[in-house]
């Protein structure tokens, strides 16, 4: 974690900026996460390499609520979108509540997050559109935690998923054994993360609050502070059937760079994949990339990112560019097909569908509570785009409202032949304002 203006924390590899941080139970120093579960941690073991600096002392608020051992997020999120040609203006309003337990036995420690989401829209919304924003991702499970509450195919949806469910067992400094629905990150770049094969947000997506949990057995040790050994066995259930992943990384800092690295089977498939992130300069440099083997075919996927904060006018200035290139991807429209019939698409495992994409955002904090935003993602193939400009306001330490508008621009004409004719260019117009409250 890494200081942010106004004496907030800021996760330093997940693109999440916390209100707050959700402290979990454990002897020693026990766990100081941040809330999107993306992995970067201390622990009793020693600082991870995965934060780059861990300000335990700026923790902001009364920290009351988030002791407790039941802690818990609410959000409700009205939407609006517009018409596309296929489809009429609608209106909707998404409802989260996620309750969260981790209490510790001496060595042993359970966590437990039940997440329900409520949906009501009007007839004939899309509810993948508009049921799917701030949702937790999710896909592949093995154990049958999740299912559908009450639905109604015209009017509302009621779905309830146990995100978080496993034990852990640390029976020293530099071990820990871990069975269950888990958060698993092992992403380096900030939006794009080809080499994170566990799950990752939509790069679009404005609510990075938790990141997904998987069905997993998992093995963590700590050679020094700085290092680590991480072994995952996933089985998972998608639309290609039962399949089997078992990868093994390690991450380790060299100079002023965290580097790491993994290689086993990827849902049968043989993958290995290289991170690196550090500084050259005022910029920070963050680099992944894997190379698999589908069935007799190698290609490979890499990102290659710069970031940086500036200070303008005594406010914090955040800049993040980051470049894709996939060797699966569509390098055209007519290429979409192929994309959509692959067994990585029916696993869930593409995060962007072109050839070449590019992420670019800014930020700016208006006010010590105020900051603004705006996301570019570009399919540099096709020439489409999605934008989206943003606010976030921290009306108290535990809440925050947030809204923005997300359009896609480019090719919307349909023709014989093609399932699309870009990749963005048939998005609607999106509005919507969140409403957030952690307690």
């Amino acid at each position: 974690m890494s200081a942010r203006g106004g004496g907030r924390l800021r996760c330093t590899r997940c693109s999440w900026q916390p209100e707050g941080l959700a402290r979990g139970s454990g002897g020693g120093c026990g766990r100081l996460r941040c809330r999107a579960g993306c992995g970067h941690e201390r622990t009793r073991g020693g600082l991870r390499a995965a934060a780059v600096v861990c300000l335990a002392a700026l923790a902001p608020g009364p920290a009351a609520a988030q002791s407790s051992w039941l802690t818990g997020y609410l959000q409700t999120v009205p939407l609006f979108a517009g018409p596309t040609p296929f489809t009429d203006a609608s209106g909707s309003v998404f409802n989260r509540l996620r309750l969260t337990a981790e209490p510790a036995f001496g060595p042993f420690a359970v966590e437990v997050a039940w997440d329900h989401a409520l949906t009501v829209r009007q007839d004939d919304a899309d509810f993948s559109l508009l049921g799917g924003l701030g949702a937790v991702p999710a896909g592949g499970e093995w154990l049958n935690l999740q299912g559908s509450v009450v639905g109604d195919r015209d009017h509302f949806l009621w779905r309830q998923r146990l995100d978080r469910f496993n034990v852990a067992w640390q029976p020293n400094e530099t071990v820990e054994l871990s069975v269950g629905r888990q958060a698993v990150s092992w992403g380096t770049t900030l939006f794009l993360t080809p080499a994170d094969p566990f799950i990752p947000f939509s790069p679009a997506d404005p609510f990075r609050v938790y990141r997904g949990g998987i069905d997993a057995a998992r093995a963590r040790i700590y050679p020094g502070p700085l290092s680590e050994i991480d072994v995952v066995v996933r089985p998972s259930r998608t639309l290609v059937g039962e399949e089997t992943t078992a990868l093994a990384r390690g991450l380790t800092t060299w100079r002023n760079w965290e580097v790491s690295g993994w290689g086993g089977t990827l849902y049968g498939d043989t993958a290995a994949a290289v991170g690196a992130a550090g500084g050259l300069g005022a910029w920070a440099v963050r680099f992944e990339a894997v190379v698999r083997d589908f069935q007799g075919e190698t290609a490979g996927r890499a990102t290659i990112g710069l970031d940086r904060r500036l200070t303008v006018r005594g406010r914090d200035l955040g800049l993040v560019v980051e470049y894709q290139r996939d060797g699966r991807g569509a390098a055209a429209p007519d290429d979409f097909a192929r994309v959509f019939q692959s067994p990585e698409f029916l696993r869930a495992e593409y995060q962007v569908y072109g050839r070449d994409e590019a992420a670019v955002q800014a930020s700016y904090q208006v006010h010590p509570l105020l900051s603004v935003a705006g996301l570019w993602l570009w399919n540099l193939n096709d020439r489409s785009a999605v934008v989206a400009p943003s606010f976030s306001y921290s009306a108290a330490d535990e809440a925050s409202i947030a809204g923005g508008v997300f359009f896609g621009v480019g090719d919307d004409t349909a023709a014989d032949g093609r399932l699309l004719p870009s990749e963005y260019g048939l998005l609607s117009a999106v509005g919507y304002v969140s409403l957030t409250w952690f307690f």
